[in-house]
């Protein structure tokens, strides 16, 4: 059965609303001249406010007043046990590694600490992203990887799920029935529920075809990534959970986010390592929303990566100030 935590239904002042599809649109048209898809650029300033406009959905945590600068995550692994890892904008901007962040996992893991790298990217099955990561030059095995996917097939029950997947997911992982979503509404209108998986290959009236079909027979939908938007290459890409709150905002019932900052990604982390106190466990990520403020709420230690991500080129610490979400360290790179 689908847990009841989570489930979004939730109905926002019409004047946000409005902003929102306004965004969503101009953001549609611009990724029609870019790559075609609605994995279309954003800037920092759209997403931060974003995020902010939708920080009811997400979990409660307590901060400490003040955040000390580090150098490096050498700066304080006499404080941690175990360091978990965020990927994009961390390890990796889109499939460019990020310089020295392989050599920092092997030192960390050389030096007694426990590795994880927690990962909201949902296109890949387990094995999918640890061989991503490995081709990335960073020597990590399976039982270091956790990802939103891992989270969401953990809750999916024996019924006929839609899936929004990138052309080559084979989909040999989900288990249970699933049914390849494309154009044609009525496969839309058949299926039990809605797999999110990947905004690939997602288009404007694909997403109006799924509100609709909601709309006329309302069904859960799983987003297993729960990210408004990932840094690549080009800029942001925006990614399922910017479209999961889309159809939140609506009032659509059974909207339900997997991955940071929810809890079920940090639960299976924490059940890999065993014995370590959550204050014992930092993770480290460019998001405040998702990696900072999820962690927080577990109880973990955070630490803020400010060069090659979500704040790369701004003044972080006023993202942090006007959010009151204070991570307990910044570093540019770990």
């Amino acid at each position: 059965m689908i847990k009841a935590s989570h489930f979004v239904n939730v109905v926002f002042p019409s004047i946000l609303l409005f902003q929102c599809y306004i965004l969503f649109a101009i953001h549609s048209n611009e990724a029609q001249s870019t790559k075609g898809t609605v994995g279309q650029m954003l800037d920092t300033q759209t997403i931060f406010a974003r995020y902010q406009s939708i920080r009811p959905r997400l979990p409660k945590a307590n901060f400490d007043a003040t955040t000390r600068d580090i150098q490096s995550l050498l700066d304080i692994r006499e404080e941690v046990d175990a360091f978990v890892f965020d990927a994009f904008g961390v390890l990796n901007v889109g499939e460019t590694p990020i310089p020295g962040a392989a050599a920092r996992l092997d030192e960390l893991r050389a030096s007694g600490h426990q590795i994880r790298i927690l990962s909201n990217a949902a296109s890949y099955d387990h094995q999918g992203a640890t061989t991503k990561f490995q081709m990335l030059g960073m020597q990590v095995t399976a039982d270091e990887i956790v990802t939103s996917r891992d989270a969401a097939l953990a809750n999916l029950n024996d019924v006929l799920w839609g899936c929004i997947a990138t052309p080559t997911d084979d989909l040999k992982d989900i288990p249970a029935r699933v049914l390849r979503l494309d154009t044609d509404r009525a496969d839309f209108d058949r299926v039990d529920g809605f797999l999110f998986l990947s905004t690939q290959t997602w288009h404007e009236p694909q997403q109006k075809l799924l509100r609709e079909s909601l709309v006329s027979n309302p069904r859960p939908v799983m987003i297993a990534n729960a990210d408004l938007a990932a840094p690549r290459d080009f800029g942001f890409s925006l990614e399922p959970g910017y479209f999961g709150h889309l159809m939140a905002d609506d009032g659509l019932p059974d909207i339900r986010f997997f991955g940071k900052p929810f809890p079920e990604v940090f639960e299976i982390a924490e059940a890999s390592l065993q014995g370590i106190s959550p204050d014992r466990i930092a993770m480290c990520g460019d998001t405040l929303h998702t990696d900072i403020l999820g962690a927080a709420a577990r109880g973990w230690r955070t630490v803020l990566v400010t060069q090659d991500g979500m704040f790369a080129g701004h003044n972080a610490q006023a993202y942090c100030s006007s959010s009151l979400i204070t991570p307990d360290w910044t570093t540019k790179r770990i």
